[in-house]
């Protein structure tokens, strides 16, 4: 049976993403304009517009739309913006980024998604700068950002990751223990201080070397 792509992608934006109370009229033309089923895997083609996480391989998973959607509206972009994204996945949410923004940095540790990724990417090399390296240990942006976004969970907020903030960049993350997990946007407010507002609960994977260590008991 032959799947509409295009029927699925406008019944997943009124039927998955709107009613999860995502509003902002720029992020719902960005789903419409950029098609999902180019950055998922072959074997989920048919699922890319459903309400699932799509698994990428090597434990890493794409975001359900739900999820990517409340984090795009509560970034606030204008067009203006230098966005870091931490974790480039398969590509999606860098395209929806770069649809959305100025420029895009994005930073992947995982060399068979990194290179998936630079391939989907490709044509929009003019707006998008793809980075193999950990966001975690030894990378060091010359350059700070109007908006961090991280799509991997953390246990607590790298201070790093706010450091790599403009002086009213914003940043969203995932944050906790799993099962329940509290996306949050930090907001670097005056004096160089910040004011994390908590969002929606969701469960993500960790960012790799975010993770809880393992405790031990006797």
């Amino acid at each position: 049976m032959s799947i509409d792509l295009n029927l699925a992608r406008e019944n997943m934006i009124k039927q998955q993403i709107r009613p999860w109370e995502v509003l902002d009229q720029r992020v719902l033309d960005c789903f419409a304009a950029v098609p999902r089923d180019h950055y998922v895997p072959e074997a989920y083609r048919a699922v890319a517009y459903s309400d699932v996480s799509i698994p990428l391989g090597e434990g890493e998973h794409m975001m359900k739309p739900v999820v990517e959607g409340r984090m795009l509206q509560a970034l606030e972009l204008t067009g203006s913006e230098n966005v870091l994204e931490i974790g480039t996945g398969s590509g999606f949410i860098t395209a929806c980024l770069a649809h959305l923004a100025r420029s895009v940095t994005s930073v992947e540790i995982n060399e068979r998604l990194y290179a998936g990724a630079r391939h989907r990417l490709a044509p929009l090399a003019d707006t998008v700068k793809l980075v193999h390296a950990d966001a975690l240990a030894g990378f060091d942006p010359e350059q700070r950002f109007d908006a961090v976004v991280v799509t991997g969970a953390v246990l607590e907020i790298p201070g790093t990751f706010l450091e790599w903030l403009s002086p009213k960049g914003r940043l969203f993350v995932v944050r906790g223990r799993q099962p329940v997990m509290e996306a949050v946007l930090a907001s670097r407010v005056e004096g160089g201080s910040f004011r994390i507002d908590s969002l929606f609960e969701t469960e993500l994977d960790y960012l790799r070397g975010a993770e809880p260590k393992p405790v031990f008991t006797l």
